[in-house]
């Protein structure tokens, strides 16, 4: 059994879509994090950085103890490495699957967020900031419509976890300001992990937890964070 320690975004999906691929018994703890559960005590002994998704997983290969994990990341591939799923074990292409996971980590997942952030939450418009972070997605979306040229999947003809970790970044692209028609290859991979029955059922997951409102205490707890806790007041 493992729990995952869930709100349906982006990251959360990730988790969610593997698990679902895999077949792998699981059970959603949900971590509002509109309402601040991600900085309770219990939560941040599992992920210090007051960041979901987390995992426990109470049967670990070495069935020792409970092993618990943050960062979306690092839990797609734990999973990946316990089912022996989802992650070639031939180097070459193992390695165009980390290569892949890691693009997403670092460019494709932070810079959509900014590219949310200032369209979608921030309290006033910022012209330069909105126009940055579009075209910066945009460029993003071009080098995977590169990637995706003559394959499946983006790691090659196998769906992996590289494709679980960017799927979810692309399905706000509207929120985005980006059109996938721009990016023919990119939108016929889009539609082909959409369509897949794990997509499905994933997203499925979530739905019992959307339309919460952005009221202005929940803006404090998601943008006014600082080492010291969410902004009050």
């Amino acid at each position: 059994m493992i729990d995952l320690y869930y709100w349906p975004t982006p990251n959360g999906h990730k988790i969610t879509m593997f698990l679902e691929e895999a077949g792998l018994e699981y059970r959603i703890v949900p971590v509002n994090i509109r309402a601040g559960d991600q900085f309770k005590p219990d939560f941040l002994a599992i992920s210090p950085n007051n960041r979901m998704p987390a995992i426990t997983d109470y049967v670990p290969e070495d069935l020792g103890e409970p092993i618990s994990l943050f960062e979306s990341g690092a839990i797609l591939l734990y999973l990946a490495e316990k089912t022996g799923q989802f992650l070639p074990t031939a180097i070459r292409e193992r390695k165009a699957v980390l290569e892949w996971l890691f693009w997403q980590v670092g460019g494709l997942g932070p810079m959509a967020g900014q590219n949310h952030h200032f369209n979608m939450y921030a309290p006033e418009k910022i012209a330069y900031a909105i126009e940055r972070y579009m075209k910066e997605t945009n460029r993003l979306y071009g080098v995977l419509d590169k990637r995706l040229d003559g394959r499946d999947y983006i790691a090659g003809d196998e769906y992996t976890i590289a494709d679980m970790a960017s799927y979810p970044w692309i399905v706000p692209h509207e929120m985005q300001g980006q059109t996938l028609d721009d990016f023919p290859n990119l939108k016929a991979w889009f539609e082909r992990v959409k369509e897949r029955p794990g997509t499905i059922r994933a997203y499925a997951r979530g739905e019992e937890f959307r339309n919460q409102p952005m009221t202005e205490d929940a803006r404090k707890v998601l943008f006014g964070q600082t080492a010291a806790g969410p902004a009050k007041g």
